[in-house]
């Protein structure tokens, strides 16, 4: 048994005066001498005894009324756990992702999962809630109801360690209160375990399920077939089991339907569907479905803006007749000249370079390259064998730190594939061990470079650093039938890619994003990026002005997915669309193993059900009022019976 105030108890040393009257009270009868009062003896003995008898009955009737009447006030409960009576604090982590869009038996997930919390918190308490996104510490029900039910959804999602991060600097350095970690969360399964651990913080769960589980999602759009005037692309879908019905789809070009289809999921799980458009500039596409589980991955937004042609020149001493094979229109403007007819004013126009068996490059040539390569451009150096080392070592020294070695004039066998570097990223289907391995009869030894292509000895054939790329030899017929390897086109064809990267289909929110717009700015200008449905929003990227191009980089903004124009001062530049990370489309969710410490639940309503049993507070204070009430009684019964 507990007292609230324990320090009303010191009142009960109050029982020391009624003993103190009651001893006073207890005085010896005076004699008086009467004649005849021999038989009036016994009378005199019994009176006196009983008198004395009621008067301790009294005294304890007494001292019983006025202990009860102490414990009352000091009010005596009884706990059902130790920490019943403890300072509170709470933090609650909510889980707004867009997994929670799903519907339980009374709606939405997240949404019902707010409203147990208004319901089953106390309007005046205080608590910590965090979402995905914001932090509202210290909000009470009552002057945050309204903010609460306006929460929004969101791409993003926390990992375990991230939510015990960022829970933990919430909770207080106070050893004296008890701190308490709500989760809830329908906690899919994206392969890690949600294993939260906080010291000295006792943690519960509620784990929410939706009714159904079966949801379909458009994955993904991408283009199989472009030609001059038809667009041919697969819309890939996907649900987690295989239904009767089929599934509406519809592709618009801003607010205009241009057409519609239907996707079957009798057979398989995943489906594509094709559709057949006109190779149109400027295409604002939006592919969507109707299902009503999760509403975030039933758009999908693509754009298809006018090709941009990524600007080629080749500076020959050699031949370069198998470039202009390469670098063909609309996707590159190729332009060839001679070492000794190059216009080097016109050098910063370009977005990649190759100084093609150029024997001796010229200090002024470096210099402009250099300045070229500062200002984002990209530079392929194929070395001759009867080239200056010491020209080579000074011109890819200063662009990109490769060294130039010994010259070499033993035949070699290129052999080897670094599949893993970005220039080879979705060309390879399988990782191919036997091929027919190029030759080269002489050339150098490239050092301090990332190899792309390597001999059978190890060293670099093709070598590259920070957008600038060395051949360790000329690729003329008479030292190497490289020209003849079926490696030559995916190799050269995405260095001049990757030096302009133009923006693509579409990309996806929340994760890191760069690409390159050919325009050239003065001074005092910035690109900006505005969604079309909300043209007079604006936002400013991350972005580094080049020369000729300006490359933008977003992570976490924007968003909101959809198609963005980029514009500088209000004029349209070209579109970008923006779609949520598709990660959450899966509705696989994980089964939480059991761990000493911690509480797992179904529901909000439970949750909040034990932990008001656990600290219920049985309150004694009334029995002990009754009690004083009954002592009181039975002391005026013993003064008018007892005789």
């Amino acid at each position: 048994m507990q007292f609230r105030h324990p320090e009303l108890l010191y009142a009960l040393l109050l029982l020391i005066i009624p003993i103190l009257v009651h001893l006073f009270q207890l005085r010896k009868f005076q004699k008086e001498d009467f004649t005849n009062v021999a038989f009036l003896k016994q009378i005199s003995m019994q009176t006196r005894k009983s008198n004395t008898i009621k008067k301790w009955l009294v005294l304890l009737t007494r001292l019983g009324a006025i202990a009860m009447i102490v414990l009352a006030f000091a009010q005596p409960f009884f706990t059902q756990s130790d920490s019943a009576t403890k300072e509170k604090e709470t933090v609650i982590y909510l889980d707004n992702s867009f997994s929670m869009q799903a519907k339980g038996a009374s709606g939405q997930l997240f949404k019902q999962a707010l409203q147990d919390l208004i319901v089953n918190i106390p309007e005046e308490e205080t608590f910590t809630l965090l979402t995905n996104t914001e932090t509202y510490k210290d909000i009470s029900i009552e002057n945050t109801r309204n903010d609460l039910l306006q929460l929004p959804y969101t791409s993003e999602q926390l990992s375990a360690g991230a939510i015990a991060l960022k829970a933990q600097k919430e909770f207080s350095s106070n050893p004296a209160t008890e701190k308490r970690l709500i989760v809830i969360s329908d906690f899919q399964d994206k392969g890690e375990k949600q294993a939260i651990d906080i010291d000295d913080v006792s943690l519960h769960y509620v784990q929410l399920r939706p009714v159904i589980e079966n949801n379909v999602a458009i994955d993904s759009v991408y283009p199989v077939n472009t030609e001059a005037n038809k667009l041919k692309l697969i819309a890939q879908l996907s649900t987690q089991e295989r239904r009767e019905t089929n599934v509406p789809i519809s592709l618009y070009n801003g607010e205009q339907l241009i057409a519609k289809a239907t996707a079957s999921f009798n057979e398989a799980i995943e489906t594509q569907v094709e559709f057949d458009i006109d190779n149109q500039a400027d295409f604002k596409g939006r592919i969507t479905i109707d299902d009503p589980l999760l509403t975030f991955d039933n758009t999908l937004y693509f754009n298809n803006n006018t090709v941009k042609a990524i600007k080629v020149l080749s500076i020959n001493e050699g031949d370069q007749e198998f470039l202009s094979r390469i670098f063909t229109a609309p996707e590159f403007a190729y332009t060839a000249a001679t070492i000794n007819a190059l216009d080097y004013s016109k050098i910063p126009d370009y977005n990649f370079i190759i100084v093609n068996e150029v024997k001796a490059p010229s200090q002024a040539l470096t210099n402009a390259l250099a300045t070229f390569v500062a200002n984002g451009g990209s530079v392929l150096s194929i070395l001759h064998k009867e080239g200056e080392r010491s020209n080579y070592n000074t011109l890819l020294s200063r662009l990109g730190g490769i060294q130039v070695g010994e010259l070499y004039t033993n035949p070699r066998l290129v052999t080897t594939i670094n599949y893993d570097h970005p220039l080879y990223n979705n060309v390879f289907d399988n990782r191919i061990k036997n091929f027919q391995y190029p030759s080269v009869s002489n050339g150098f030894a490239l050092l301090n470079g990332e190899s792309i292509l390597r001999f059978e000895d190890g060293s670099s054939f093709i070598t590259g650093r920070d957008k600038v790329y060395a051949i360790a030899g000329g690729l003329n017929t008479g030292n190497s039938n490289f020209k003849n390897s079926p490696l030559i086109v995916p190799t050269l064809y995405n260095m001049a890619k990757q030096s302009l990267a133009l923006p693509r289909l579409y990309v996806t929110n929340g994760i890191s994003n760069t690409y390159d717009i050919p325009v050239i700015l003065q001074e005092d200008e910035i690109l900006s990026l505005a969604n079309i449905e909300t043209p007079d929003k604006t936002q400013i990227p991350l972005q580094r002005t080049f020369g000729n191009k300006v490359t933008i980089t977003t992570q976490e903004q924007p968003e909101k997915a959809g198609i963005y124009h980029i514009l500088n001062k209000g004029n349209i530049l070209q579109q970008i669309s923006y779609n949520y990370n598709r990660d959450e489309s899966v509705l696989r969710y994980q089964s939480l193993e059991a761990r000493e410490g911690v509480s797992y639940n179904s529901s909000v309503a439970t949750l909040f059900d034990s932990l008001k049993e656990a600290n219920s507070i049985q309150s004694l204070w009334k029995w002990f009022v009754i009690f004083a009430l009954l002592f009181l009684v039975l002391e005026m019964l013993i003064l008018k019976f007892l005789k």
